[in-house]
This record gives C-alpha cells, sequence and structure tokens, in this order.
C-alpha cells in the first residue's frame, strides 16, 4: 500500500496518475461501518479494474478548532489506521494534513482541487460525511460540484444486527464506560492500544502478581476503569492476561491513573519494550478492598475468570486484528 502525503495546496506531481476509486473519510478507528464504505468501494474498483484509493486525515479536524478542551483520544492513531486499511485491501492512501489553509477551501474548490485533482472516477462516502460546513458540504449535494466528472455513491447507515448506528463517537463512549465486548463488536476487530512497559512500584509482585506496567501514548484512548483479561503481544507473540486501570485505590485516593498487567506463565525482564494491547472482555470495577488479602484474594478468582475466558475464546471470531 503506497502512502502519500499531502499538505495544502496540493503538489500534482506527488498524485499518481490513472483514474481511482475514492473512498473518503476520517476513518477514527476503522469500524465496521468504515469498512462497509471502504469494501464498497473495493467492489467498484474491483469491477472497474481501477485501484482503491482512500482520502483521510492525519489528525482529527476538531483538534484545529479546540473542540476537546481535554484532548482528543484516537481510536486509531495514524499508524493503527494506516495498519488496518492495508488489511483491508487500499492500493493507495492520501493522509491530507488538515490545516486551517485546508479547511478554508470551500465545498467546490475542495472538489476542483482535491477530488479532480486525485483523479477519482467514483467517490464513495458515508450518507453522513462531510468536507467543507456541513449545511452546503453533503454528499447530497456532492453530485452537484462533481459535475459529472465522477460518479457519486453514497453508502447508508450501517447498525449492525439490531445495534444502534455504529459510529466513532458511540465506540468511544462504549470504550470509556468499559463496555469492551460491545464496542469490539462495533468495530469488528479487538481493540487494540500500545504502549512501553516501564518501571511501577513493584506491589504487584509483592501480592504474588508481578505486573508489567504499560505507559500508553497520549493520544491513544484506554478503556474505562476496571479489570479486563487482555493479550499482549512482546516481540512476536502473544501472552494472555488480566489488566487493572485504575488509580490502586487500596492503598491511596491520590494515585494516578495506571494501566498494570499480569501476564499468565510469563516471567521476563521487559522494561522498555514497545508492546500491543488487545483488550478482550471487561470483568469488573475497582474496587477499594480492605487490605491487601481481600485484594489478593479477588485477584485470584480475577485470574481464574481470565484464564477461563481465553480458553473459550474464538479466535476467528473477527476478521481484522
Amino acid at each position: 500500500m503506497e502512502v502519500v502525503k499531502i499538505h495544502h495546496p496540493l503538489q500534482k506531481n506527488l498524485v499518481p496518475t490513472g483514474q481511482v476509486v475514492l473512498a473518503m473519510g476520517f476513518f477514527d478507528g476503522v469500524h465496521r461501518g468504515h469498512q462497509q464504505v471502504i469494501e464498497t468501494a473495493k467492489e467498484i474498483a474491483n469491477k472497474e479494474g481501477l485501484p482503491l484509493a482512500v482520502l483521510t486525515y492525519d489528525h482529527a479536524p476538531g483538534i484545529v478548532y479546540r473542540q476537546y478542551p481535554g484532548g482528543f483520544k484516537y481510536l486509531s492513531t495514524t499508524t493503527r489506521k494506516l495498519s488496518l486499511l492495508r488489511q483491508l485491501g487500499v492500493d493507495l492512501v492520501y493522509l491530507v494534513s488538515f490545516t486551517s489553509a485546508f479547511a478554508s477551501l470551500s465545498p467546490q474548490e475542495f472538489v476542483d482541487q482535491y477530488l479532480i485533482g486525485f483523479h477519482a472516477d467514483t467517490v464513495v462516502a458515508g450518507f453522513d460525511h462531510t468536507y467543507g460546513k456541513a449545511a452546503v458540504a453533503t454528499m447530497e449535494k456532492l453530485p452537484e460540484y462533481a459535475k459529472g466528472r465522477f460518479n457519486v455513491v453514497t453508502v447508508p447507515k450501517f447498525t449492525g444486527k439490531g445495534e444502534q448506528k455504529i459510529g466513532s463517537s458511540t465506540i468511544r463512549k462504549t470504550i470509556d464506560n468499559g463496555n469492551i465486548e460491545v464496542a469490539n463488536r462495533m468495530l469488528g476487530y479487538r481493540y487494540m492500544t500500545t504502549g512501553i512497559v516501564v518501571h511501577g512500584l513493584a506491589r504487584g509482585r509483592s501480592l504474588g502478581f508481578p505486573t508489567i506496567n504499560v505507559e500508553t501514548p497520549e493520544a491513544e484512548r484506554i478503556p474505562g476503569i476496571g479489570v479486563y483479561t487482555v493479550q499482549v503481544k512482546i516481540d512476536s507473540k502473544w501472552y494472555g492476561g488480566m489488566a487493572s486501570v485504575g488509580h490502586n485505590i487500596t492503598f491511596g485516593d491520590q494515585n494516578k491513573l495506571t494501566v498494570e498487567i499480569f501476564l499468565f506463565d510469563f516471567n521476563q525482564m521487559v522494561y522498555g519494550e514497545e508492546v500491543q494491547v488487545r483488550w478482550l472482555y471487561y470483568q469488573r470495577g475497582e474496587v477499594k478492598f480492605n487490605g491487601a488479602d481481600e485484594l489478593v484474594a479477588q485477584m485470584n478468582r480475577d485470574e481464574q475468570a481470565s484464564r477461563e475466558y481465553l480458553k473459550k475464546m474464538d479466535t476467528k471470531k473477527y476478521s481484522l486484528i
């Protein structure tokens, strides 16, 4: 998959020659709704014998307008998003830097400079996609701006089986609430974050549950406070385990939020290693126990439940990883 980074104004020499079928969207999470857009574009591309291209952005447009006072947490960073797009069979990605100069384009200027500039034969996007001010830059209006120069295909709302509309905002709230299995169904794959293993307080080791402390990048979204069944990739191998997202309130009320993971059947020094964490199942919320003995007893129950979940887990349930 070729990735072309674009900074406004468009430099035409960066654009490969030849027509493409172009799917466009921010695609945070590349969830099942996004996958439907890309699969629709892929079917058209295969039928027409053309490459499948994606127009997306290097950061959330709302960041430019300070719409997220507490900072924006991604479902998929740019690296993760590109990996998912590659797995979906995309041939070419235009990764556009969303700047104020780019955002100031009128819908007609955007179409003339970018969609025409990218040699689009067909443009595909979701029903609610906008490419400027929502009142005038809708998919319904796109054929007016296209002026017959390319085809427009709008993909309807995707809800899955009996679910609400699948969208990035809904999935973010679901992850924040700890409902990771529901989020995974909407994503179409098991949610994953990254991080670096750092030194902690070594309290877990003293309790008989030595943990790795994972320092997660600021821009990545961590599931809500609680205990989860997870898998962690170190080097090229996945290990089962259980993760605690919380403040260690049994040992104090002012502790910072941490991600601590007890890996099953694992005994290696891995400080400084970059790891990937798959979030599989929410076990319980954070509880303040009356001392270490109560905590250890509960952790033994958590371990047993997590091992049982991993043993029964359907590894072929999702096509994307």
